[in-house]
């Protein structure tokens, strides 16, 4: 019941925002600049128009990099959890390292921090890893899919349940 009510609130702040960015646009479609309140040169508005598509194609792959990263790390927990049944010393440095990444892609996202849709608890460590992995492993995929004019629930919820899941996974070690 909660889990509905919290997409069918996400999906209407993303359509409340997709109606304030379109009221931001002006007659002729195109998105507000401040350059155009200068004089600059037709080649000019042309060069910044690349540059900031350059920049955003960056962000972009820096993302996906991200979510690599945060699948691969997960992988590894799993596994080196699975053989020895405990955390190491390089174990921890590695959840931290991927609660920084997967908060880093949550703010990327657009993400809220919300701490009132928690997810349950799973009964043990190793399922509690499984899950993280198979998030993280769908979040790749959701952010693969996806263009860098694109927003993908999927892709931040999977990412809401990675870093809410490593919450958990600290309390436990």
């Amino acid at each position: 019941m909660i889990s509905s009510i919290s997409k069918i609130s996400l999906l209407l702040s993303i359509l409340v925002l997709s109606a304030i960015v379109s009221l931001a646009q002006d007659a002729s479609g195109n998105r507000p600049d401040a350059t155009k309140n200068l004089d600059l040169s037709e080649p000019m508005r042309e060069n910044l128009a690349k540059h900031r598509i350059k920049e955003e194609e960056e962000q972009y792959q820096e993302l996906i990099k991200r979510s690599e990263e945060a699948a691969k790390i997960s992988e590894e927990l799993t596994t080196s959890y699975e053989e020895t049944k405990k955390f190491t010393d390089a174990d921890s440095k590695k959840i931290d390292r991927l609660e920084k990444v997967v908060k880093k892609i949550r703010q990327d996202l657009g993400a809220a921090d919300d701490d009132d849709a928690t997810p349950e608890a799973p009964s043990s460590l190793t399922t509690t890893l499984e899950t993280i992995k198979s998030n993280a492993a769908n979040l790749l995929s959701e952010l693969k899919k996806t263009t860098r004019y694109s927003v993908s629930v999927v892709a931040i919820e999977s990412s809401n349940t990675v870093w809410k899941l490593l919450k958990f996974v600290k309390l436990k070690k």
